[in-house]
């Protein structure tokens, strides 16, 4: 891993984070020069890239410094499911069943109360 890979500041925190969550340093410097999307980070002037590639969201944190050079300040990534983050959503199907199963339980429980 190199400290000034693509022409960048890579600290020492997101070198780390790279090696521990086995994230390419190519693949993260992509997603921060060229990003599907980009927004404004809770860190002070700092933004946060992300990029999909094949199964995997990785997500950049970065600023500039007060000589407007590019620091990387962390990396990470996350699994993609049908476009979705498996953290934050689940898969169609799971939302179809517990839909049908909801459905299901109505009608049982009209049927056994009488109520149409």
């Amino acid at each position: 891993m190199d400290q000034h890979y693509g022409g960048v500041i890579w600290t020492n925190h997101a070198l780390q984070r790279l090696r521990e969550r086995g994230i390419k340093q190519g693949d993260a410097w992509v997603t921060w020069r060229r990003p599907d999307k980009s927004r404004y980070a809770t860190a002070q002037g700092a933004w946060i890239y992300y990029k999909t590639l094949g199964s995997e969201k990785i997500e950049v944190v970065a600023k500039q410094n007060e000589k407007k050079e590019w620091i990387i300040l962390s990396v990470w990534s996350r699994l993609v499911w049908e476009g979705q983050h498996k953290s934050k959503t689940k898969p169609q199907a799971s939302l179809m069943s517990e839909s049908l199963l909801w459905t299901l339980a109505k009608v049982i429980l009209r049927k056994l109360f009488k109520k149409n």
